[in-house]
């Protein structure tokens, strides 16, 4: 058989990274390689520990020699004390330990069983456990020290070339995480934003140029190694910011210069800074659909007051594709110092978009429901009926300012509104949507009387 030529790192010429959303990245790993004229084999070590195998291309970039891929062959048993002892299963080692005078003895014992502990046949005895400790004749080939891809190929001829072999693996994401910061008068924000990569596939990444594709590509399920636990090491990176452009129906994001993706590593590098972005912060409050359909006798009932912030993806201020993360707020204090107030995940945002961000609930306004009346007007099936219900809803406001607050009510079926106290808006076919303003310090109630007809 030929001898197998080991590739490794060393001759490496350039290593290009392209990380997606879901644990998913695809590997472009161009190394200078010598072959034989006939048939070569090459162990190209230190690939990706979760490496999809099946998906890997070796491609020769310089045009210079014919070959045919083979066979390839992914060796991921790597050598440690456990995986050697299993492969000498059924063979002989030696045994080594030291007796009470200080002299060293070696005895030839055979590997019976690996399981739960070491059983080994001497030629007078069968043992268990190990005194002393075991020394081996040799690696067997196919254990490695680090996971390898074999290939076996067929060159035309003898030559050096360059190689890329490209893969898809696992163990690499990424995130986008951003940080808004309210200008103390609450109509602006300077929003951050950073990509956070996370790196559990085995190996370092070094000097790679990376990618980072935003949506969410199409993958057939299939069982993955869960990576280990992560040490974080944060990297705060500085200007330039990513490049952004669009790949079909996804956006890619290409790091400014080659960077260090160790494994179990956490890197953050800047992704975008963009001031002064407007944002509208409002109180919302919204109603349950099902008590238009049926008579609720329960009184008075709680609700929520959501706390958020709206703003619009536009050129001016941002106006660039945001990728899905989370977006973490803060607001001054009167001390001028930046405080927490919320955070929210968005979904992957084109540019003129409008982004809403639930904060949290307000501590000092207050908001509860009550259903008034309900009468059934028609209808005998559940297919075939008109109901009427009324509602009212008290807003209380603790503040030593006024406040305005957006009531959201989804209404079932075909309705309409016969009575109310504010006026409304249509905001959509099942949607009535109120502004209402509660005074400092004091209390609004808004009341309505619906029509239903399914």
């Amino acid at each position: 058989m030929e001898q197998e030529r080991r590739v490794d790192a060393t001759a490496q010429q350039a290593l290009a990274v392209t990380i997606y959303n879901a644990d998913l990245a695809l590997i472009k790993d161009q190394r200078e390689v010598e072959l034989d004229e006939g048939e070569n084999r090459l162990a190209w070590r230190n690939v990706s520990a979760q490496i999809r195998p099946e998906t890997a291309l070796l491609s020769e970039l310089s045009g210079r020699l014919e070959l045919a891929v083979l066979e390839q062959n992914f060796d991921f048993d790597l050598l440690s004390p456990q995986s050697l002892l299993r492969k000498y299963l059924g063979r002989t080692l030696q045994a080594i330990r030291t007796n009470d005078a200080g002299e060293r003895i070696s005895e030839s014992a055979t590997v019976l069983a690996v399981n739960d502990g070491v059983v080994l046949r001497y030629d007078d005895r069968i043992e268990t456990g190990v005194v002393g400790h075991l020394a081996f004749p040799d690696v067997p080939e196919n254990l490695r020290d680090q996971p390898t891809l074999v290939l076996h190929l067929n060159a035309s001829r003898a030559g050096e070339a360059r190689f890329e072999l490209s893969y898809l693996t696992s163990g690499l994401s990424w995130r986008a995480d951003y940080v808004a910061d309210l200008s103390r008068d609450g109509q602006t924000m300077d929003l951050s934003g950073w990509v956070t990569l996370t790196n559990g596939s085995g190996i370092a990444y070094r000097g790679a140029q990376v990618q980072l594709v935003a949506g969410e590509v199409n993958r057939v399920e299939e069982d993955v190694i869960e990576p280990a636990m992560m040490e974080r090491a944060t990297v705060m990176a500085a200007a330039p910011m990513p490049a952004e452009e669009s790949l079909a129906e996804y956006h890619l994001y290409t790091l400014p210069r080659p960077t260090d993706i160790l494994n179990l590593q956490t890197k953050q590098v800047a992704l975008l800074a963009a001031p002064r972005v407007p944002v509208n912060r409002e109180l919302v409050v919204q109603g349950q659909a099902y008590s238009y359909r049926t008579q609720s006798g329960d009184g008075w009932t709680r609700l929520p007051v959501a706390a958020t912030l709206e703003f619009v993806n536009q050129d001016g201020s941002l106006g660039v594709p945001l990728p899905k993360g989370v977006v973490r707020v803060y607001s001054k204090d009167s001390r001028g110092n930046a405080q927490f107030i919320g955070e929210d995940a968005i979904e992957h945002t084109p540019k003129k978009e409008r982004v809403t961000l639930r904060l949290g609930e307000s501590f000092d306004v207050t908001a509860r429901r009550k259903q008034t009346d309900f009468k059934k007007l028609a209808g005998s099936s559940a297919y075939d009926y008109a109901y009427e219900a009324a509602f009212a809803m008290e807003l209380k406001n603790a503040k030593t300012e006024p406040v305005t607050v957006k009531v959201l009510e989804n209404i079932p079926g075909d309705w309409s509104i016969v009575q109310e106290n504010l006026p409304h808006t249509k905001a959509a076919s099942n949607l009535a949507v109120w502004q209402v303003q509660v005074p400092a310090e004091g209390h609004t109630t808004l009341t309505w009387r619906t029509q239903v007809r399914h």
